[in-house]
């Protein structure tokens, strides 16, 4: 069976902004989707993070899917840097995600060592597509290019979406956002 993960924002949860939507969508065309609740969500830790996504997740394998959503994103490129050589999952896809601190103090755990990009790159199958907004207030669209660079990522960019957020500081609540879906159903093929 497909099986799809969504790891969630800074202060986010399982029924935040269109992490429902996405789930809802995929269950009704086969998938099995988690989206655990992180612990201390308002103080992300990558010690923690990790670890709860590779429980979650158990054996990896190329039916396993990942969905990161900002800091969300880093936890995942980070669990595929503790995956073994042997195994892949099928693919990744990435909402608001960075590579560097941007100056959040409540993040920075996530930044202190680069990324391994080249095994980060090797452990997906179906590889990664990264999603962006052009009027993302905390992510810039630098990270787009990085991700194209570092991970062949297919970048999609969307207009005035902000940060795919819920409700806050003023943007409106992102509650659907198919093109999710649309790329996990392509790399599921």
């Amino acid at each position: 069976m497909k099986r799809v993960f969504i790891v969630h924002c800074w202060e986010g949860y399982p029924e935040y902004c269109w992490y429902p939507y996405v789930k809802r969508e995929l269950e009704t065309r086969g998938f099995e989707v988690k989206v655990p609740a992180f612990p201390d969500t308002d103080n992300p830790r990558q010690n923690k993070w990790v670890p709860c996504l590779a429980e979650q997740i158990g054996t990896p394998d190329e039916n396993v899917f990942l969905v990161g959503h900002s800091i969300g994103v880093a936890t995942i490129l980070r669990y595929l840097e503790t995956m073994p050589e042997d195994k892949k999952i099928g693919g990744a896809v990435l909402v608001a995600g960075f590579t560097e601190d941007i100056g959040y103090e409540e993040v920075k755990n996530f930044f202190e060592t680069p990324f391994d990009f080249a095994k980060i790159k090797a452990s997906a199958r179906k590889g990664f597509a990264a999603i962006h907004s052009d009027n993302d207030p905390y992510v810039d669209l630098k990270f787009s290019k990085i991700f194209k660079e570092k991970l062949g990522a297919e970048v999609i960019v969307k207009h005035a979406l902000g940060h795919f957020s819920g409700s806050i500081e003023g943007e409106p609540a992102c509650t659907e956002l198919p093109v999710v879906l649309e790329k996990i159903l392509e790399m599921a093929k």
